[in-house]
């Protein structure tokens, strides 16, 4: 398969692995921001076959468990009251709120339902003029223009009964955060090219230049991800710290101009809750003032919800790359991905998830 298979060459990664070998000098410290991205180097095993003392560390690059809790539990809520189907994607359903799950709240009768894309419910607002239509929109840069297509397409419509509970997030926030943290271990990122195909890497340039640490815009296949880390190591070793594109395939320094017209169009920057990590200023995006009519957050009052996590979950550790799934004293034995205490364990991008199904344990841990 063009582009997959490709990217997948066993030879080709033993000798980028030989390669990163012979040019690592130091126990260099890598943040992966990708959710993605984490689970091919766990799956594959990349993070245990790098040079001795040298740390993959995953990040909080999984937007379905960053979006807080009480965003959760307002989509809940909403969902509860009559007259309303709250679309998603499939993979928030089983994420859990402060007392239960949109999955639980589906089989005790609200109407909730996975769609594909956004515009699936704007076109189940148009079959449904009787019923609430709302989109439970989470995610990083790579989903926003397509929500925010959605949103202009609704308006194009004169639609009324189609909302958005909207918990978008930045990356380069989330990075700058990290590294002003004085505990901060990272010495280099992996960008995750999905962004990047959307906003291009010019707003990366300042952060490396502040905090002289590279930035290697990666892709998702196991090559990717190698010569990424080798391209991260070699700045490191020559004391650089650039803005690079391994993901040149997909990835222009301008990124895709029209989506990003489409997202300042639609939304506006805004401070934003992480779950897990906290309030991170300018690190979201809601819905500009002339499109507030599609804010379900405004239409719904959901209110007064006390958001509780779970006290035994360390998903804020997890997602700053502080801590691993396998230091976790639930991990695998009271949260599992069928009943998981956060949503590092369900989500199809979770770090737990990741070590979970490729069977790591706390004695193979690598930390």
């Amino acid at each position: 398969m063009k582009y997959l298979d490709e990217y997948r060459d066993p030879v080709l990664a033993r000798r980028l692995l030989d390669e990163l070998r012979q040019t690592a000098t130091r126990p260099w410290r890598i943040m992966e921001v990708c959710g993605g991205q984490t689970h091919t180097l766990v799956r594959q095993g990349i993070d245990e076959l790098l040079p001795a003392g040298m740390r993959m560390i995953h990040g909080p690059g999984c937007p379905v468990c960053v979006t807080p809790l009480e965003t959760l539990d307002r989509a809940m809520a909403i969902a509860a009251r009559p007259g309303v189907i709250l679309t998603s994607f499939g993979d928030m359903l089983r994420v859990p709120g402060t007392d239960t799950d949109l999955l639980s709240l589906r089989a005790r009768g609200a109407d909730v339902r996975v769609v594909y894309a956004p515009m699936d419910a704007v076109r189940l607002a148009a079959e449904h003029p009787e019923k609430e239509v709302v989109f439970l929109a989470v995610g990083f840069e790579t989903t926003a223009p397509a929500n925010a297509t959605a949103v202009l397409h609704a308006a194009r419509l004169g639609l009324t009964n189609f909302s958005m509970l909207v918990s978008h997030v930045l990356v380069p926030p989330a990075m700058t955060a990290l590294l002003d943290d004085p505990d901060c271990e990272v010495q280099a990122f992996l960008a995750a090219g999905h962004v990047c195909a959307v906003m291009g890497w010019r707003e990366y340039e300042p952060i490396a230049a502040r905090y002289r640490v590279p930035i290697v815009v990666t892709g998702f296949e196991p090559l990717d991800l190698l010569e990424g880390i080798l391209m991260a190591v070699r700045q490191l070793e020559a004391g650089r710290s650039e803005v690079a594109n391994q993901y040149v395939r997909a990835v222009r320094r301008s990124g895709n101009t029209e989506a990003q017209d489409a997202v300042r169009e639609v939304f506006r920057v805004t401070d934003r809750a992480w779950r897990g990590i906290g309030a991170l200023p300018d690190s979201g995006l809601e819905l500009a003032e002339r499109y507030r009519e599609f804010d379900a957050a405004r239409r719904f009052d959901v209110g007064g919800l006390c958001p509780v996590e779970d006290a035994e979950c360390i998903a804020g550790a997890i997602l700053t790359g502080a801590r691993l799934p396998t230091d976790c004293a639930a991990y695998g034995i009271r949260c599992t991905p069928r009943h998981p205490l956060g949503a590092p364990m369900v989500s199809s991008e979770g770090t737990c998830a990741a070590f979970h199904a490729a069977g790591r344990t706390p004695a193979r841990s690598t930390a």
